[in-house]
């Protein structure tokens, strides 16, 4: 599972395999080392996050924070994920 990269004590991270076809663009974060039980967002086509889960319980305030993280590393974010699975879509 490629590590993005490290916010604070968050890891933003994609799994290895998000299943066939792959699902659009999302990443995962997780307090510490990727976990299960992370939360996810996609990535849109404009470059704006959606939610989708907050499975490991992050604070409103920290999910902002870390929302606006993502967004900001969208290009390099939207440029591993196709490397790492070549072909790349997005959710909306």
């Amino acid at each position: 599972m490629p590590q993005l990269f490290r916010i604070g004590r968050f890891t933003v991270f994609f799994w290895s395999n998000e299943g066939f076809p792959e699902e659009p663009v999302p990443v995962h974060v997780s307090e510490g080392r990727p976990s299960s039980n992370a939360t996810k967002f996609w990535i849109t086509r404009s470059g704006k996050t959606l939610l989708a889960n907050n499975n490991s319980r992050i604070s409103e305030k920290e999910l902002r924070m870390i929302q606006r993280i993502i967004e900001a590393n969208r290009a390099e974010i939207i440029y591993q994920w196709g490397e790492h699975f070549e072909t790349l879509s997005f959710y909306c």
